[in-house]
């Protein structure tokens, strides 16, 4: 076989392992859509019907009805934002310290920032921490669910490593040219580093937007509780039976991940490919 001719099977196995891959990861966002918008009668009927006929928008409209929706998407909005935001901000800060500044004990402070990382926290600090919040009178507020999460070993970790990767020489040049520190990072660094800010910024955005456990705790009243708290009120209500209200919860929860997605993918594949090249 040729080598030509070897590249273009191979090409074409690729492919297809891809659009399998594809069809599988799918297929339950596929599902969820398809009885989010049908009747109960549709979901529930043998043997399983997988393509919708019609369209229903009912189990919407009875979602809101059965917890006030609305205000908790804006509650995990307005949580998952501000916590990315703060986790770009302290891991931008504190990446371009690692990478760019030596001073004393910086290999050990990055040590144990990093060692966090092996630490479960949810679990191991989640009592500890209810404790401070109760304490800070922070119950019942945002700042409960935004402030412990603002900082991240991850993100120092992965732009700490994104910096080492910039050439000196752009430093040097600024620098010559009469360019702070800070100049140096806002007008050099941070516009070379825009896939990995937004690839940061998904990854960011999508563990917060699915933050449950914490939420639940700290969020007692339901005005103040998250999207996926909602949900799980779907659930335990009485269309505990409806698969379709629950369906339909799920798909109106999943959709701001999905669009952030679409918006910033480019920026999330490049900062992939990046990282791959460099190693």
């Amino acid at each position: 076989m040729k080598k030509s001719t070897r590249k273009i099977v191979n090409t074409v196995f690729v492919e297809i392992a891809l659009i399998i891959f594809s069809i599988i990861m799918f297929a339950p966002i596929f599902l969820a859509l398809t009885m989010s918008i049908q009747s109960s009668e549709f979901v529930f009927a043998y043997p399983p019907k997988i393509l919708p006929r019609g369209f229903n928008i009912e189990n919407y409209i009875q979602a809101f009805k059965i917890v006030p929706f609305g205000r908790m998407m804006w509650n995990s909005f307005v949580v998952a934002s501000l916590i990315t935001l703060g986790k770009l901000f302290t891991g931008i800060l504190a990446g371009y310290a690692y990478a760019n500044f030596k001073f004393k004990g910086d290999s050990l402070t990055f040590g144990l920032i990093f060692s966090t990382l092996y630490i479960p926290a949810e679990i191991l600090l989640i009592i500890p921490l209810f404790q401070v919040v109760s304490k800070l009178g922070w119950v019942n507020t945002y700042q409960a669910m935004i402030v412990p999460f603002i900082a991240s070993a991850t993100n120092v970790f992965l732009f700490q490593q994104h910096f080492k990767t910039i050439p000196r020489d752009f430093e040097d040049a600024a620098r010559i040219d009469g360019a702070s520190a800070m100049q140096y990072l806002t007008k050099i660094v941070l516009p070379l580093s825009r896939p990995v800010i937004g690839g940061a910024a998904i990854i960011n955005f999508t563990y917060a937007w699915n933050m449950y456990l914490w939420p639940m705790i700290v969020a007692m009243r339901d005005d103040m509780k998250t999207v996926q708290v909602a949900i799980n009120m779907i659930i335990n209500a009485e269309s505990s039976n409806n698969w379709g209200i629950i369906m339909a919860a799920t798909i109106i929860a999943l959709a701001p991940t999905l669009l952030l997605f679409f918006l910033l993918q480019d920026l999330f594949v490049k900062s992939l490919v990046g990282s791959g090249l460099k190693g």
